[in-house]
């Protein structure tokens, strides 16, 4: 099995986007996705090191593409988005508006915030020129299987969300601006406050989920450690890490531990909590049942 990074969701600075990026030249990761996810306005800050990571990356021998927006609203948004296919990497989609700017008969890739949750929908992406499709991460692992059997049979890559906090929404509004008083147009950035997200509580004080500017996230960490081998047994092709601020190149190397079979089951939770045991992880979705339960509770 392959790792692919997604993109990142969050906003950093713009050294250190770059520093993350060339940290990845150096991992052991198979592919990289890079690019502005959740909002545009963060794009002016970090737009010009795009193509210098683009380079860098190849040159490291990554696979490289380059994400869509995850709603594209705005005019201003629809030109980015058209220009995209002008870098020369594959783009990968995160709203099926993006198909419309891309050049007849262009491969594509499928990020997870479309919703492919049917045979009928990946026969339809793969007529029009999708290889790889990321799937959704609230699918059960009885989904994963059947969508993987249908993919191969149309020679479509298959990656499954493997690590990282769970994209669960995406608005018009931005919760940052609304939180400090301020309008979407005059958010000043606040988003940049929290690099991995601000956390939400219940009324009562417990943790209950995330906020990235527009975007809504888990509170939990999604990971996959339970499940890496039902996983390649079923056909999966890739595992897709989300970028976070802290700890990433170790995350990575735990992985392909992981899936070269040098690290037992369990063994990337195991670590990651003793990094960061505040950290709650999940892995519900996969197993069917509430998506915040964890397997490795017991």
């Amino acid at each position: 099995m392959e790792l692919t990074v997604g993109p990142s969701q969050f906003f950093w600075p713009a050294d250190f986007w770059t520093g993350f990026y060339q940290d990845l030249t150096q991992s052991p990761v198979d592919r990289v996705v890079i690019g502005e996810l959740v909002c545009s306005k963060r794009l002016p800050f970090y737009q010009d090191h795009i193509p210098d990571a683009i380079s860098a990356l190849i040159e490291a021998g990554k696979q490289v593409s380059l994400t869509s927006l995850a709603l594209i609203t705005l005019k201003r948004e629809r030109k980015l988005t058209a220009e995209l296919a002008e870098m020369g990497v594959t783009v990968e989609v995160n709203d099926l508006t993006a198909l419309a700017h891309l050049p007849k008969g262009c491969a594509f890739t499928v990020g997870p915030l479309v919703n492919v949750y049917n045979e009928g929908t990946l026969n339809w992406l793969a007529a029009r020129g999708a290889n790889r499709v990321c799937l959704p991460p609230e699918l059960p692992l009885e989904s994963v299987e059947a969508l993987t059997r249908v993919a191969n049979d149309l020679d479509i890559a298959i990656e499954v969300w493997g690590h990282g906090r769970l994209p669960l929404a995406i608005s018009g509004r931005c919760y940052h601006a609304r939180l400090h008083g301020r309008t979407k147009d005059n958010c000043q950035f606040a988003c940049e406050d929290d690099p991995d997200g601000l956390e939400v509580l219940t009324g009562d004080g417990r943790p209950f989920m995330a906020m990235n500017g527009v975007q809504t996230l888990s509170d939990s960490y999604a990971c996959t450690d339970h499940q890496i081998d039902q996983l390649r047994w079923v056909g999966v092709s890739a595992l897709r890490l989300s970028p976070q601020s802290k700890g990433f190149a170790k995350l990575c190397i735990l992985y392909r531990q992981r899936l070269d079979q040098t690290l037992p089951q369990g063994g990337v939770a195991k670590a990651i909590t003793a990094d960061h045991p505040a950290l709650r992880l999940s892995d519900g979705f996969l197993t069917g049942a509430c998506g915040a339960d964890w397997s490795g509770a017991s």
